[in-house]
């Protein structure tokens, strides 16, 4: 008798039946998680001084049909917010140049870009960055690196929340924007935006300099990274905006 055959009467013998081979489904299962909203049409800008991160991200948008902007920097990417309106950014914080907090800045100083919903991507998860991206008027965080579902949920809680409209599953790539009426939720943002989230108007056009000695004069050192943290800890937000003007400070991501 054969090994196997050896095998298999000693199982009969305890009462057991071996066990039988699955078969794999006739049809592959889709894992991916499904989304809730379509998103064909949908403009979004992704802007990260990464090519990789560029790539991967603007394939997993174009995979739900998103129509995709991309820009390496900072003033590339304001370039094409004021004069495309997307309906989404993606932004990353450690840019060339200008940095990803004072590009945002200015897309909420911008009547223009103010009510576009922006997800701050980086590398760092530091509960700093996120409460002062959120300061300025940052919609989410996302941590690199991300999965397809990751993204697709966040941008799906800028639906449910309003903050992004939904589409028809038929919406045409490339649509206008302009002439669309805000939602509820955009107009009470904007309202919102002047007094909770835009800085001191005394620091719009304020120079490097400038910003510098008004942090003398408050007795902090703009190279100092530990008054930074510490100011942003105890929500300072008039000395914060002065650090990042000031530029001597490290802002990780």
């Amino acid at each position: 008798m054969s090994l196997f055959g050896q095998i298999k009467s000693i199982l009969h013998k305890n009462g057991e039946h071996p066990v039988q081979q699955e078969h794999p489904p006739a049809h592959p299962i889709d894992r991916r998680r499904k989304s809730r909203f379509s998103h064909k049409g949908r403009k979004v800008l992704v802007v990260d001084d990464s090519a990789t991160v560029v790539a991967s991200l603007g394939k997993v948008l174009r995979s739900a049909g998103c129509v995709v902007r991309e820009a390496g920097d900072a003033e590339a990417g304001l370039e094409i917010a004021r004069g495309e309106q997307p309906d989404l950014i993606f932004l990353d914080i450690v840019l060339p140049g200008m940095n990803g907090f004072a590009a945002l800045r200015q897309i909420r100083r911008d009547p223009r870009t103010r009510r576009i919903p922006v997800i701050i991507i980086s590398g760092n998860e530091q509960a700093t960055e996120q409460f002062y991206a959120q300061r300025i008027g940052a919609d989410d965080f996302m941590k690199k690196p991300f999965s397809r579902s990751e993204v697709f949920a966040r941008v799906e809680t800028l639906v449910a929340a309003e903050k992004l409209p939904k589409l028809d599953a038929a919406a045409a790539p490339g649509r206008p924007l302009s002439g669309a009426a805000p939602s509820p939720s955009a107009a009470s943002r904007e309202a919102g935006t002047a007094s909770e989230k835009l800085p001191n108007s005394a620091l719009v056009g304020m120079t490097a300099l400038e910003a510098r000695r008004q942090l003398t004069s408050m007795g902090l050192q703009y190279f100092s990274q530990e008054q930074f943290s510490a100011a942003i800890e105890r929500g300072d937000r008039l000395a914060v905006d002065l650090f990042v003007i000031g530029g001597g400070v490290k802002i990780q991501g």
